[in-house]
């Protein structure tokens, strides 16, 4: 990874971790969009070559630790929706934003299908149908999620530049 990079990528992934541990009101838990996921789907699209699949993993098993689940639950999750980006980041780019947002309600599907299938294989306790708002929230907030990390990467870009 480049100099200019890592700075906006370990904001980016501190910023989405920090929104993933604050607590909300339970009314509001489950349209929590899937932040480092969306973080995660976006460095994979831009920055294939630097952030990729380690760091989903990474990301993944540091959620694990600090949420106290089966460690490698999100880590799994996070390294199968980044892998099928990562097939596609080509395509997904130059699409216009309300495809990306449908690709990203996709992807963020997928996360969420495989976090409700370990939970599911380990004998946690199945939730309900509003585990799957956060995927509707995160295809919300993800034009300003891109556009806030693309701000973030064009100002390091710029200071680097000077």
């Amino acid at each position: 990874m480049n100099d200019r990079l890592w700075p906006a990528v370990l904001l980016s992934f501190l910023v989405a971790l920090v929104l993933t541990l604050v607590p909300l009101p339970a009314v509001l838990q489950p349209w929590r969009p899937s932040w480092i996921a969306l973080v995660v789907v976006y460095w994979v699209l831009h920055e294939p070559r630097s952030v990729g699949l380690f760091s989903a993993w990474l990301a993944g098993l540091i959620l694990d630790t600090l949420r106290g689940v089966l460690l490698g639950q999100h880590a799994l999750a996070l390294v199968i929706a980044g892998f099928i980006a990562l097939q596609f980041h080509l395509r997904i780019r130059v699409f216009p934003v309300g495809q990306q947002m449908a690709t990203v309600f996709m992807l963020i599907a997928v996360y969420e299908f495989f976090l409700f299938w370990v939970d599911g294989v380990t004998g946690e306790p199945s939730s309900s149908w509003r585990r799957w708002l956060s995927v509707v929230s995160s295809a919300a907030v993800w034009p300003l999620v891109s556009a806030t990390i693309h701000s973030w990467r064009r100002k390091r870009h710029a200071s680097q530049a000077v």
